[in-house]
């Protein structure tokens, strides 16, 4: 049964297109997939290796600057901007990784939720770079690959769709390899990781590498498909609607995050027609999800089948 769930869902976001009655739909799923993207790079370092980031937004909005900066400002081609953004949050994040890694706990959540404030003060005043509180428009689509073009919705969502697949695909071999396996361990107990040999620093700060990278990739789909970017992206207010879709998907699992974000945009799209009074509906119901799945969707899943199995 397990077996077939995955090659299900594919066949299910592959002909979503065709069921759907406009564009909105697809609109709404390509943004769903994209910040499960980013939501896994967070899961990897909160879920596998227990260090909650809290700039995670800000390393997204880098991504989404990198490209919207280079393209706009500079003419650069859309693809080797986007490699670039993600390289170039991934070097940020080391750099922030080597300075707020040498703390714990919350002291760690609390430093990089300062990181994240800082990112966001940045792109928002330094106006020569970022365009500041204008933000940056008259971004183009992403750029033609041989005869594919990307300059319709469907065609982006199957470009964002053939993103997630492959970032979930790199995640299950990261996660089911030597690496995640120290992730955890690292996770579970520092002492115990660093008596069997693991060099628990260089653990956390790849883990912090990678998630960085994931960030930055989904910032720079994130730019490619909406085409308008303000500071506001990298606001925490964005890191804890990737936590939330950790936790009601299943934190530490490959399919959590992408459960999450698919659930809690179709609900937030859902409660539109309440305009500002839809967080009095959205926040009891995200309470009760964590109250009755505390481990998460896939969690509540994997237990159940557990004692069906017992």
């Amino acid at each position: 049964m397990g077996r077939l769930l995955a090659p299900a869902a594919m066949a299910v976001a592959l002909l979503f297109p065709l069921a759907v009655p406009n564009e909105y739909y697809l609109y709404v799923a390509a943004l769903a997939f994209i910040m499960a993207i980013s939501a896994t790079g967070l899961n990897l370092i909160l879920g596998y290796t227990g260090q909650l980031n809290l700039a995670h937004a800000g390393f997204m909005a880098i991504g989404a600057y990198g490209v919207g900066i280079l393209t706009v400002d500079y003419g650069v081609p859309f693809w080797p901007a986007f490699v670039a953004s993600g390289l170039i949050a991934t070097a940020i994040g080391v750099l922030a990784g080597l300075v707020s890694l040498r703390l714990k706990t919350h002291f760690f959540a609390i430093f990089t939720l300062c990181v994240g404030l800082i990112l966001s003060l940045v792109i928002e005043k330094w106006s020569d770079l970022t365009h500041g509180t204008t933000g940056l428009i008259g971004m183009q689509p992403p750029a033609a690959i041989g005869p594919i073009r990307f300059d319709t919705t469907m065609a982006q969502y199957y470009l964002v769709l053939a993103f997630l697949v492959a970032a979930l695909w790199l995640m299950r071999r990261i996660a089911t390899s030597i690496v995640g396996r120290s992730f955890v361990a690292v996770r579970n107990s520092e002492d115990l990781a660093q008596a069997l040999g693991i060099d628990v620093f260089r653990t956390k700060l790849l883990a912090f590498a990678l998630s960085a990278f994931y960030a930055g990739i989904s910032g720079a789909l994130y730019a490619g498909f909406v085409r308008f970017i303000g500071p506001d992206l990298a606001s925490e207010t964005h890191t804890f609607d990737m936590l939330a879709f950790i936790l009601v998907g299943g934190i530490g699992t490959l399919g959590g995050p992408l459960i999450g974000a698919i659930l809690l945009t179709i609900l937030t799209q859902s409660l539109q027609f309440l305009q500002d009074y839809r967080m009095i509906v959205f926040g009891p119901l995200l309470i009760l999800l964590v109250i009755f799945f505390p481990h998460g969707i896939v969690g509540f899943v994997r237990l159940r089948r557990a004692r069906a199995h017992a």
